[in-house]
């Protein structure tokens, strides 16, 4: 019996199982971290967050991700915050900078208990995104039924906006796969569909790369966010909603996009990683 502590967090119902190997190495097979991620035979997880040792001189430590399908995640904006008020805790501080594969990500906690993260440059090429071939990153090439001409942003991990007149009539579940999945993002791409409400609020439901439907994903506000203010249809800053809440988001003069919102710690527990390696795995996204 391998008995491995966890922690179960959320940011706006995106939710992490969140493993720390700094004292301890922990290798997870891509079967063990779907199993895991399954909802009715493991603990369930949209990502799992690894906590590993820093490698750049100043970073606090580094978060490695996972997606409920077993591969690797670049970047994700709700996880930072729960991470960096979990390293905020271990050390007193109210700032800290969270390493991860897209770069280093400052935080800090602000007095009404949210965190704000610097998620780093929005990215904006072609190339950037990536896509399948030189373009406008501002309309994209890309039709499926009802939605087409999405805004391409990269802030981390790869983002394709899709500005719609009311995001609850669209079928997610049947549209989210296949643009993900489009021939046009060789890499995949997380999708948003967006509804404009105000000059500095709008609506987003998302289908992350490798998650499926989530109840929030912070790089896609971010990604949302400039997309829309690209596009002239709202200032640099705004409130996001999501199905699980609202993250403020602004894209500094600089070009880092600067998002802030809660997090929760929902309990703490321990699994049997010996228990994750037989037995039927559930697929995902």
């Amino acid at each position: 019996m391998t008995a491995v502590p966890f922690l179960k967090m959320h940011g706006l119902g995106n939710d992490f199982v969140v493993l720390d190997a700094r004292r301890q190495k922990l290798t997870l097979s891509e079967q063990q971290r779907r199993r895991l991620a399954d909802r009715h035979l493991g603990v369930g997880f949209d990502q799992m967050v690894t906590l590993e040792n820093p490698v750049t001189p100043g970073a606090d430590v580094f978060m490695r991700l996972h997606n409920a399908d077993g591969s690797e995640a670049r970047a994700c904006g709700n996880a930072t915050r729960c991470i960096a008020a979990r390293i905020m805790g271990e050390k007193a501080d109210s700032q800290v900078v969270i390493e991860t594969v897209a770069g280093l990500l400052p935080a800090e906690a602000l007095p009404n208990g949210h965190i704000a993260v610097d998620m780093g440059p929005a990215h904006l090429d072609w190339q950037d995104i990536p896509v399948a071939a030189a373009c406008d990153t501002l309309h994209m090439p890309v039709t499926l039924g009802p939605v087409s001409d999405p805004v391409g942003v990269n802030v981390g991990s790869s983002h394709a906006v899709f500005f719609v007149p009311d995001v609850d009539a669209i079928d997610l579940p049947l549209l989210g796969p296949q643009l993900e999945n489009h021939p046009f993002f060789p890499k995949r791409a997380n999708i948003e569909f967006v509804q404009i409400l105000s000059p500095a609020s709008m609506r987003m439901r998302v289908w992350e790369r490798g998650a499926g439907i989530t109840l929030a994903c912070g790089s896609g506000a971010c990604a949302t966010l400039v997309a829309a203010a690209r596009r002239g249809l709202t200032g640099r800053k705004g409130e996001v909603i999501v199905d699980g809440g609202t993250l403020t988001i602004e894209w500094l003069e600089n070009g880092h996009v600067r998002m802030t919102g809660p997090w929760t710690l929902s309990y703490e527990g321990v699994i049997d990683l010996d228990s994750l390696v037989n037995g039927p795995v559930n697929g995902h996204g």
